[in-house]
């Protein structure tokens, strides 16, 4: 260890050789300071702590001397370990709670996993490589604060051809995350705006409106997706919604009633839909589903979307498209912040979209992801009708239904104890029903083998047997 800081009191009748010896021999008893740490030399801490040598030879050689620590030649003193020491107990806080023993997890249905196999590391490297070898100063300093133009014209160009999304690279805010971006959207749409939430939905969504003190309420999610005519009944200025593949059932907004969402946004001035376009680069059936930025002529959707599942989580880049009539009160609001994406970062990704590398690693990704929801499918339908499931038609999880009068938790439970990690639908209801427990099971981050052998033991610990041979 380099230094040790010691809070003397120079004033007290505890001479200054005992505060040090204190301190130390507590650190040892609380754990602070493990076996076999070494600790500064006696000068080290002689003129960091302002004191003579001989005061810190004095606290080192009654440690030394109940064993606390060990001289040893030539090389230092070292912490010894005190279950040896008959005469010390360790001191437990009563504020911390005992560690519980946690089995090991062999197959973990996340359903925010991804495939990192499969990743192009070679070319993000290259990118990378040519980034920090060309003669970039200039990206040490700080940039736009709605992030680098270079990204956000590629974003711009990858939304209207992929999501039909009709915007200027100036309606595009760069930020680290849809939790980043979220406190901004609350602050420039105003102090009384109400939000209405999907049930069951995005947990963290909830979250940071909660953490703003914003009142949510909670609106129905079905097959069509989230229930309008209770939005319409409802006192909520905004709706958030996930409409291309809701989160979690993954359900795809209706026609009908996108038709019908896009009317009561134009209803009210006040009124505005944020779309969280959660999960749209991948698409197995069907034709892809408009975003309702696209299809929006009032300039009422606020658009958000990120990386996290297209290249991978640990990057940190989403990005928001905001109306044109709210631009100005973000600018307002926002102009002495700075981007809280790294420039670097936006700069490989800005390159890696402008040489068509995304769309090559989405269409690789998508046929591998359909391989991966092919196997997955497949092996469910063997045990149908004792469980069924839906949201098969886009994202990286299905929602798993069991027909049996076990609860959720007992489920989540049983999983656990055989190595399987599943999340109960019930994880994200606001207001939890009598419906048949639910699972969402993500293969995202599974290969194909490992679909092969989890989803058979998975289904053999909850006692379900197979009814058909699968394809």
């Amino acid at each position: 260890m380099d230094m040790i800081f010691i809070e003397l009191q120079k004033d007290s009748d505890i001479p200054l050789y005992q505060q040090i010896y204190n301190q130390i021999k507590q650190d040892i008893i609380d754990g602070k300071f493990p076996v076999g740490m070494k600790l500064p030399s006696k000068r080290q801490l002689e003129e960091f702590l302002g004191v003579s040598q001989t005061t810190i030879e004095m606290a080192y050689d009654q440690l030394t001397a109940e064993g606390f620590i060990a001289a040893e030649p030539r090389k230092g003193y070292f912490v010894q370990a005190i279950e040896e020491l008959a005469y010390v107990q360790p001191v437990k806080s009563e504020t911390v709670a005992e560690i519980p023993i946690i089995k090991p997890i062999h197959y973990d249905f996340s359903p925010s996993s991804i495939d990192t196999e499969n990743f192009p590391f070679i070319i993000w490297r290259k990118y990378a490589r040519d980034i920090m070898d060309t003669t970039n100063a200039h990206l040490l300093l700080l940039g736009d604060p709605h992030g680098d133009i270079e990204l956000r014209q590629e974003i711009a160009r990858y939304l209207y051809h992929s999501r039909g999304v009709d915007c200027t690279p100036e309606q595009i805010i760069v930020g680290s995350g849809t939790e980043q971006l979220l406190p901004l959207i609350i602050r420039i749409l105003g102090e009384w705006a109400r939000y209405a939430i999907e049930d069951p939905g995005y947990l963290m969504t909830k979250h940071v409106f909660s953490e703003y003190y914003k009142k949510t309420i909670s609106i129905a999610v079905d097959h069509e997706g989230l229930d309008v005519k209770a939005l319409q009944r409802s006192d909520a200025t905004i709706a958030y919604v996930t409409p291309s593949h809701q989160f979690p059932t993954g359900t795809v907004l209706s026609a009908a009633r996108r038709t019908a969402l896009l009317n009561w946004a134009a209803s009210n001035p006040e009124f505005f839909i944020i779309e969280d376009d959660y999960d749209s680069e991948f698409r197995y059936r069907g034709r892809p589903i408009p975003s309702l930025q696209g299809m929006d002529k009032g300039e009422n959707v606020i658009y958000l979307s990120t990386f996290t599942k297209s290249l991978m989580p640990s990057m940190r880049i989403a990005y928001m498209v905001l109306p044109p009539r709210l631009l100005d009160t973000y600018r307002q609001a926002f102009i002495p912040y700075s981007s809280s994406v790294p420039r670097i970062d936006q700069h490989i990704l800005a390159r890696f979209m402008a040489d068509g590398q995304f769309s090559r690693h989405l269409n690789r990704m998508r046929k591998i992801y359909r391989r991966k929801m092919h196997t997955l499918t497949n092996l469910l339908k063997s045990y149908e009708p004792t469980i069924s499931f839906s949201g098969d038609e886009a994202g990286m999880h299905v929602l798993l239904h069991v027909h049996t009068n076990r609860t959720e938790k007992i489920l989540i439970d049983e999983a656990l104890q055989s190595g399987i990690k599943v999340r109960g639908l019930d994880t994200y209801k606001v207001m939890p029903d009598q419906s048949p427990p639910s699972f969402l099971i993500g293969f995202g981050g599974l290969t194909e083998e490992d679909i092969k052998l989890a989803i058979p033991k998975l289904l053999d610990v909850w006692n379900i047997k197979k009814t058909a041979i699968p394809e």
